[in-house]
């Protein structure tokens, strides 16, 4: 028996990547992931309209952020705002009282900002102020848009599409092409006349189309089963799930290009998702976590597409408003499959690394036969 374990520790020892897993990753994840657990916010993006605009700003205190005072705009204008992302609070003022409307796909924020505005009142009733806890002293009326009974399932089914996208793009993709490299065919493929951005176009598109099929039943299923809307444009959610898709299933060509084995990937792929499923604001918002930690957000593929479909579904958010997160899923998608085909060029495909050890194995035969022949 204990030869056995020192056999298994020797093994273990020479295979570091699994010793980087058990050892160093925990203690990473933990230092990110404690950051990143938070759902307290602090900063609530705010604007403030109409002639009244000014005053109210001035009322306001943190955890709002007043971006924008604009005393000449209305109700239209905050609403279009709160639709294109650029806002969560929009203080609308003039008439009779003040509206404050709030974008109910952030739940976490306009909780925050009900309790901030419960407390604004209580603290200028105390004081006896006039128009005690109002914003430019007048009545306030709360309207929650998009979703207003904060109805969880609503912010989360967008999210979760987007979730099952990577898994089946990176893990699976990379199981599948992995799988080929221990079965010996993609050896075969290295040696036909077929460029690495073909042998990665066809590896890839049944995963593509499995990948939309599995999308579109979300999106059903969730409507059906949970009465999520769909109030935007189909196209402009389709455009948004076809980029994010090629940048999932090129990190899967990715991850395969540097593993050896199945173990490997989902090693990999693991290592990959699960700071997608954290802090990509699926589950807690971008905006609360630590600065330090909040960087990797803006590096993750799925933080973009969450601003799409829930901008489309929830909000019919228009592409106009779109531009930012799409570019970026564009950009990362031209990265992240340029980067698979120069490694699939260099290692798998015609005239890389396994055709350089076959000329070089091919020699020795060579020799040999000569010698055989002499």
């Amino acid at each position: 028996m204990w030869a056995m374990v020192a056999k298994e520790f020797r093994q273990l020892r020479r295979d570091r990547r699994t010793v980087a897993m058990m050892i160093v990753l925990p203690v990473v994840l933990l230092v990110v992931f404690g950051y990143a657990a938070n759902f307290d916010v602090h900063d609530i993006p705010t604007v403030v309209v109409g002639p009244g605009a000014r005053q109210a700003a001035a009322s306001l205190r943190p955890p709002f952020h007043v971006t924008d005072v604009a005393p000449a705009a209305g109700e239209a204008a905050a609403r279009s705002k709160l639709q294109d992302g650029q806002a969560v609070v929009a203080v609308v003022t003039g008439g009779t009282g003040v509206d404050v409307l709030m974008d109910g796909t952030q739940l976490f924020s306009v909780e925050t900002a009900e309790g901030a505005l419960a407390k604004l009142s209580a603290s200028t009733r105390a004081a006896g102020l006039p128009g005690a806890g109002r914003p430019g002293g007048s009545w306030v009326r709360q309207q929650i848009l998009y979703n207003p009974k904060l109805t969880t399932s609503w912010v989360m089914v967008p999210g979760l599409a987007g979730l099952i996208l990577v898994f089946v793009g990176t893990l699976i993709t990379s199981l599948g092409v992995v799988r080929e490299r221990q079965t010996g065919t993609l050896e075969q493929l290295a040696v036909m006349p077929l460029r690495a951005r073909d042998v990665i176009a066809g590896k890839i598109a049944p995963y593509l189309m499995v990948a939309a099929v599995d999308l579109t039943a979300i999106v059903l299923i969730g409507m059906g089963l949970f009465g999520v809307p769909f109030t935007g444009n189909v196209a402009t959610f389709a455009l948004g799930a076809a980029l994010f898709l090629l940048v999932t299933l090129g990190m899967g060509v990715l991850i395969s290009t540097v593993s050896q084995n199945q173990g490997q990937a989902i090693q990999l792929a693991f290592m990959i998702m699960l700071p997608q499923v954290l802090l990509s604001g699926l589950i807690f918002p971008v905006s609360s976590m630590a600065p330090g930690v909040r960087w990797i957000s803006y590096v993750l593929p799925l933080t973009y597409f969450i601003q799409v479909s829930r901008g489309v579904m929830l909000k019919a958010t228009p592409i106009s408003a779109l531009g930012q997160p799409l570019g970026l899923l564009a950009l990362l998608a031209v990265v992240v499959l340029g980067l698979a085909i120069i490694r699939f060029r260099r290692d798998l495909a015609p005239g890389g690394r396994p055709g350089r050890r076959g000329s070089r194995d091919a020699q020795p035969r060579d020799r040999g036969s000569e010698a055989v022949a002499a």
